[in-house]
């Protein structure tokens, strides 16, 4: 699909170019195997330090038939500014000098070693890319849920794009097919820094308390830091099925969500795939079953192609991304 050769930046192409000698790119790479919403999310600078503020389009102008001799009403579009913050994600990993050096090659231990730390900020950027409330958490970013929060168009226009599938309880999850573009969906970073991302190698430090009685080590310490922010610039390149019941589901389809059915639906209601670099984002439990319906149904086909350099699992020419931030325990989304 043309789509997927759009040039927005992601994470690891922007890594690439501002650190040529390979150190963020082996994380990113790391973040990348945990989470492949990071494959496809293009991040681009904020026009703010503390984020980015852009104009969002509400409404259509209305163009009138003119008769001969008639009059035209100059009209025009309707518009309304959004202020995305961004967050501030930080970790720091520590490990014992003497276990590094042992090693022989203590940069190659420390970084396999701070791997976990990598892993746990992928993993919490990825869930607040989904769950980020602002509202809630402050010192965070508003991600997709709380903008997708309500079924029904007359309470916010996005509600045309949140499709219901018929779930109740509270063992719900989403289906999530995004248009990844610089018009459409992208992540964010502060003006002027560096991609959102850095590691900063303190060297060695001395280690207080590192025995919980007071005991002190020499080691390594490096910090890393992901400055990073969500901008949705055109609500109908974000389609979400939502209430889905994971404890219904069937692979052939006879209760439960008809996730084949759904998907197409989503499919259909953004204005154009070509815009951006389309996806599905899916746990690990909707991956499994929409492979299991698809095998029991006729003239359906998962396809297999190549995303970053990675082969991917592809529904209708979209790729359907795997991101276990994605909870099997959401409350229904409403339609009022």
């Amino acid at each position: 699909m043309a789509a997927l050769a759009t040039n927005n930046p992601t994470l690891e192409s922007v890594a690439s170019r501002l650190d040529p000698d390979g150190k963020i790119s082996k994380i990113v790479e790391i973040m990348n195997t945990t989470e492949e919403i990071l494959l496809v999310t293009p991040f681009m600078e904020g026009n703010l330090p503390t984020g980015h503020r852009t104009t969002v389009r509400t409404g259509l102008p209305d163009p009138t038939w003119r008769k001969l001799y008639g009059g035209v009403q100059p009209t025009r579009s309707t518009t309304t500014q959004i202020t995305d913050n961004c967050g501030m994600l930080e970790d720091y990993a520590e490990v014992d000098k003497a276990l590094a050096d042992l090693n022989g090659n203590t940069a190659e231990f420390r970084l396999s070693e701070d791997r976990a730390h990598v892993e746990g900020m992928a993993q919490k950027l990825a869930r607040t890319l989904v769950y980020g409330n602002e509202g809630s958490t402050p010192e965070a970013f508003t991600g997709l849920a709380p903008r997708f929060n309500n079924r029904n168009p007359s309470i916010a226009a996005s509600g045309d794009n949140v499709l219901d599938g018929a779930g109740a309880g509270s063992d719900n999850t989403s289906v999530w097919l995004i248009v990844f573009g610089e018009s459409s969906v992208h992540g964010i970073y502060p003006k002027g820094s560096k991609a959102g991302l850095s590691m900063t190698d303190k060297g060695q430090v001395t280690i207080e308390n590192v025995d919980g009685q007071g005991g002190r080590m020499e080691g390594y310490r490096t910090h890393y830091k992901w400055d990073a922010g969500l901008s949705v610039r055109d609500w109908r390149y974000v389609v979400r099925i939502a209430n889905i019941s994971v404890g219904a589901l069937k692979k052939d389809a006879s209760s439960g969500a008809d996730l084949i059915d759904l998907m197409t639906d989503a499919l259909e209601r953004v204005p154009s795939l070509s815009a951006g670099r389309p996806a599905f984002l899916v746990n690990r439990t909707i991956r499994s079953f929409l492979r299991r319906q698809i095998r029991n149904s006729k003239n359906v086909n998962l396809t297999m192609d190549q995303v970053a350099g990675r082969k991917v699992v592809h529904f209708d020419e979209v790729p359907v991304l795997r991101t276990d931030a994605i909870l099997n325990t959401e409350a229904v989304v409403p339609n009022s």
